[in-house]
């Protein structure tokens, strides 16, 4: 076999398993959701409570088998985990391709997607390289001895799994969502936007919707028989993906409260029952400092506004709350619960629960909010 061909699909495949691992250990929650919908579409979520556990150990492994790829460590034995993994997940993509159980495998996290038929044919093509390198594996050499060899392996994966659980623990050192910092999510503001009016007739109840401006506003007889019932407004043009859709408690719609105000802290949780008791002792001296100095804080949260309102009254707790979807929730911050800093639609920052704003970073925080510079 040509030299070459064996080094190449050694070191081509390496990088690739180095890739995976490293977008998937960046972001291991994103990762653990994503294992949790495959136990849902297989119908065992008794296994769910796993899925964190699994993310870790999946992305390190791809990344140690990565890197023993690449620098030739343990060929002959790295070479069977690379041949088994592979051939376990090409099966599980087909699958996924045929029936579509779950939309998105997740193969490279949220940096690369892809569809469910192009994961499984970038799989085949890959097969085809971790073929030579499996079949040539005893003619890989190293000049390092073995004992040496394995203290490397080991280091990678305790180095890698602290790496995957320090993102775990805090935000994802590198954010590949629509949600990261600095990420503007309005609309550029020379789209065209149309606003259309709902309008009830008072004696028959019949509905009928008008585009702005053109409904019969100077009509006197009209206005008598017909009362104003709602509005909607629809953006022209490519739209920022951020997904969200948030509303109160009467179903009034607050997306653009939160992606239009100007500084506004945003504390997320999909589910408030989950809260860490530490979480909610920053909350309250983070909530007790905003409200003295007169800024805004809103909650989303895709909690039953029953539960919520349990959860309002055991922890004194009466901010504005707004309902949104849970994966959503789950995209805007991997923490539950997560804070984010909105100003007029930019994404200025967003902590986790463990690294919440606190003292003088707080205080930093409010004087921008007050427009001081002391």
């Amino acid at each position: 076999m040509n030299w070459f061909l064996r080094n190449f699909s050694r070191q081509l495949v390496g990088i690739i398993f180095i890739f995976s691992g490293f977008v998937k250990g960046v972001d291991p929650l994103g990762t653990a959701y994503r294992i949790e919908d495959y136990f849902i579409a297989y119908g065992t979520e008794w296994a769910s409570g796993l899925a964190l556990l699994l993310s870790i150990l999946l992305s390190t492994a791809e990344f140690v088998i990565g890197m023993a790829l690449v620098t030739g460590l343990h060929l002959r034995v790295t070479s069977w985990f690379l041949l088994i993994m592979m051939l376990f997940f090409t099966g599980i993509t087909y699958y996924d391709a045929l029936y579509e159980p779950v939309p998105d495998c997740g193969c490279f996290g949220d940096a690369i997607k892809l569809t469910n038929w192009e994961t499984f044919y970038k799989n085949i093509i890959m097969m085809v390289f971790v073929l030579l390198i499996f079949f040539n594996r005893k003619r890989f050499k190293i000049n390092l001895t073995r004992s040496f060899q394995w203290i490397l392996v080991i280091l990678f994966f305790v180095g890698f799994g602290y790496f995957s659980l320090y993102n775990y623990k805090h935000l994802p050192l590198i954010d590949f969502r629509a949600w990261k910092v600095g990420e503007q999510l309005n609309p550029d503001g020379e789209q065209e936007t149309l606003v259309y009016l709902t309008y009830r007739n008072i004696e028959t109840g019949e509905t009928q919707e008008y585009l702005s401006p053109d409904y019969p506003w100077d009509d006197e007889q009209w206005l008598e028989n017909w009362e104003f019932v709602d509005q909607r407004t629809v953006l022209l043009g490519e739209q920022p993906e951020h997904g969200l859709f948030a509303e109160d408690a009467d179903g009034n719609e607050m997306t653009q409260v939160i992606l239009e105000s100007p500084h506004l802290l945003v504390f997320v949780s999909h589910d408030l029952t989950e809260i860490p008791p530490e979480a909610l002792e920053k909350i309250h001296s983070i909530e007790k400092r905003i409200a003295e100095n007169g800024s805004g804080i809103v909650w989303l949260t895709s909690t039953l506004p029953d539960e919520v309102a349990e959860f309002q009254e055991k922890y004194d707790f009466f901010y504005e709350v707004y309902f949104a979807d849970d994966i959503v929730l789950k995209t805007m911050v991997r923490s539950n619960p997560g804070l984010i800093w909105m100003h007029n639609g930019e994404v200025m920052d967003k902590w986790h629960y463990n690294d919440f704003p606190q003292d003088d970073e707080l205080q930093e925080i409010i004087n921008i909010f007050n427009g001081s510079n002391s």
